[in-house]
């Protein structure tokens, strides 16, 4: 079973990665794929603000190139970019730019809606949640639509957050599968939330087989932003393909 761990982390010098690269090797690991945050829309929940890969990607690219010289894994120079509808022109145009080995495209915020932070649902009440998650699910069609990215990322980024799990229903993910199975775009199982407020990957392998129905296949993704992270999740991800009897696909199949 091949398996390429999603990281992100932020490259002030090479010492973030090589410890990025030493958890993957123990991790066994055959390839890391980069994937910091990349934010090319403003918007209203100040999340361009945190994170400048935009301006910073060709000093990252740098950086990998330099670290291939001392790893046998494979390296991808990649990147998480947050879908905004009505802005894909613009998100267009800098990826054509960038020129990313592959990329992740995550809806973090749709409409009035940010998905990063339960505050906003503390006090809302059923109805209102379960706008919010269809808003959700509105997007995430859109971006596999859109046809712009390489992987859908928190394929159920609501269930994460206290107040908005459980709105999913099993039409949301029909609607995903059904919309993934006419695109390039393919989705990953994130463990992002494996030991924090989730408590398992995502999407809930429970409904993986609305996907195995359209014939869509997964990466795996250990959304680490720590060594520590990396080396914790490789082996949940694994536990789930296995008890699953579910086979992943390599990034390396969908990189050119």
């Amino acid at each position: 079973m091949e398996i390429d761990g999603h990281a992100h982390t932020t490259f002030s010098d090479g010492s973030a990665l090589d410890e990025m690269i030493a958890a993957a090797e123990t991790a066994g690991l055959d390839g890391l794929g980069l994937t910091d945050h990349c934010i090319v829309t403003d918007d209203a929940f100040s999340r361009r603000a945190r994170y400048d890969l935009v301006e910073t990607y060709e000093r990252r690219r740098e950086t990998i190139d330099a670290a291939r010289d001392v790893t046998d894994l494979r390296l991808y120079d990649a990147a998480e970019v947050s879908y905004v509808e009505g802005d894909e022109s613009r998100l267009a145009a800098f990826l054509d730019e960038a020129d990313f080995a592959y990329t992740i495209g995550s809806v973090h915020f749709a409409g009035p809606y940010d998905y990063t932070s339960a505050s906003q649902y503390a006090g809302a009440d059923p109805a209102e949640r379960r706008a919010a998650v269809e808003r959700y699910y509105d997007a995430v069609v859109a971006l596999i639509e859109s046809e712009l990215f390489d992987v859908l990322g928190h394929l159920d980024l609501p269930e994460r957050l206290a107040p908005l799990r459980r709105y999913t229903t099993r039409d949301d993910y029909e609607r995903v599968a059904a919309a993934l199975s006419d695109s390039r775009t393919v989705p990953e199982i994130n463990a992002g939330r494996v030991h924090q407020s989730l408590g398992r990957v995502h999407p809930d392998p429970a409904v993986l087989d609305v996907f195995r129905d359209e014939g869509v296949s997964f990466v795996l993704g250990t959304d680490s932003h720590t060594p520590a992270e990396m080396r914790d999740r490789v082996p949940v991800l694994r536990d789930v393909c296995e008890r699953r009897n579910f086979e992943p696909i390599g990034i390396a199949s969908l990189v050119t």
